[in-house]
């Protein structure tokens, strides 16, 4: 069920995902509030320390890949070499953690499902979508602190990061993972970039062209028109 894909060595899933799974199962089968650490220990065949060494609780098993995305995004964010436009950066920071949930879109559906029904859940998972812009807005307040209100624009626009994000994440997971999640997350971004991007350079505006009047007198030869209008031009 986990995203760490690691194993261990032999084909067989690693003692990690092997207590996602577990919960899972039994989450599903009894609800979150019904099953117990040991009851989910006892189902993966390990012990409570084992438990407890992967996942501080039992909350953090139904978020097992967060930590890791959250350390992704961030390091992410930090390979920038100060070029890039930085609300274009963020946006494609955002992509991981899309990316996250793209990886298994049954995990996926089956967590939104659970956080959905259970308080506390939604609780956890909203201090961990606050942990993704706090990163977002630390970048950005230092993109922008030679700015005016540099800190109130990071602030903002990490937000609205967030929440096109979440927006897009939330129609695909209703939609049971169906289809491509990045077509949506492309389109709800789109709206950030277009609001707090930088614009492009405008294209060189072409010069208009010259335009002479030469005032001849009437019956003059041609030649004496052609005569006048390259001295006109000469002198422009």
């Amino acid at each position: 069920m986990s995203s760490d894909k690691a194993g261990t060595g032999n084909g067989k899933p690693s003692m990690r995902d092997a207590l996602v799974t577990a919960a899972f199962r039994l989450f599903l089968e009894r609800g979150y509030e019904q099953t117990t650490v040991d009851d989910i220990v006892a189902l993966a065949g390990v012990g409570r320390r084992s438990f407890f060494r992967y996942f501080p609780s039992k909350e953090d098993v139904v978020f097992p890949d967060h930590e890791r995305c959250l350390a992704d995004m961030t390091a992410f964010l930090a390979a920038g070499t100060g070029d890039e436009e930085p609300v274009r950066r963020v946006c494609d920071a955002a992509r991981l953690v899309l990316r996250m949930y793209a990886e298994n879109p049954t995990f996926s559906v089956q967590r939104y499902r659970l956080t959905k029904k259970v308080p506390g859940l939604r609780a956890y998972e909203l201090s961990v979508v606050w942990r993704y812009e706090r990163a977002l807005a630390d970048y950005l307040r230092r993109r922008f602190a030679a700015r005016r209100d540099g800190t109130l624009q990071a602030d903002v626009i990490a937000a609205a990061v967030v929440a096109a994000h979440n927006n897009a994440l939330r129609s695909w997971l209703r939609s049971h993972g169906q289809g491509e999640a990045s077509a949506a997350m492309d389109h709800a971004l789109a709206y950030v970039q277009s609001a707090f991007g930088d614009a492009p350079a405008p294209a060189a505006q072409e010069q208009p062209e010259d335009v002479v009047v030469v005032v001849s007198r009437r019956g003059a030869p041609l030649w004496r028109v052609v005569q006048e209008i390259e001295s006109t031009l000469g002198r422009a």
